[in-house]
């Protein structure tokens, strides 16, 4: 297997001197393609810290975090946009659906700004919501 996301020394301190908060100390992760990993700890403990790093959301203090291959800690705003758009996915806990579109258009959104066609975008988002246990939903708002 070859890694799809590999995290070297990465480390996230916030403030400076005697108020310095080590979110993320030193971490080494590696993640191979097809693999399915559990981040756990207490809160406050640098889960989602690591995992904003990861997404590009927030920068390193120090290491590197290296995403399919290419690093991503010299990487512009639109590149990390376009990271996070085709090789980086987020589910949130509060989940973050658009309260104004149906179970279809939220599933689908992103394949849109893809640029997948329609009815392939319409097939792809009924198997989703098959596998997920929301056969017969599509139409619903999330509400």
């Amino acid at each position: 297997m070859s890694i799809i996301v590999d995290c070297k020394a990465v480390s996230k301190t916030y403030g400076e001197g005697e108020i310095a908060v080590h979110a993320v100390n030193a971490v080494d992760l590696s993640v191979e393609k097809g693999e399915f990993i559990s981040l756990s700890g207490p809160s406050g403990s640098g889960k989602t810290t690591l995992l904003n790093m990861m997404g590009g959301l927030d920068a390193l203090s120090s290491g590197e975090i290296i995403v399919d291959g290419q690093s991503i800690n010299t990487l512009g705003k639109a590149q990390l946009a376009d990271l996070r758009l085709n090789h980086i996915g987020f589910v949130f806990q509060a989940y973050n659906l658009i309260p104004v579109l149906s179970a279809y258009e939220n599933v689908e959104f992103i394949m849109q700004l893809q640029g997948v066609a329609a009815t392939e975008r319409r097939k792809r988002a009924h198997e989703i919501l098959v596998e997920v246990g929301l056969e017969g939903m599509g139409e619903r708002r999330p509400a």
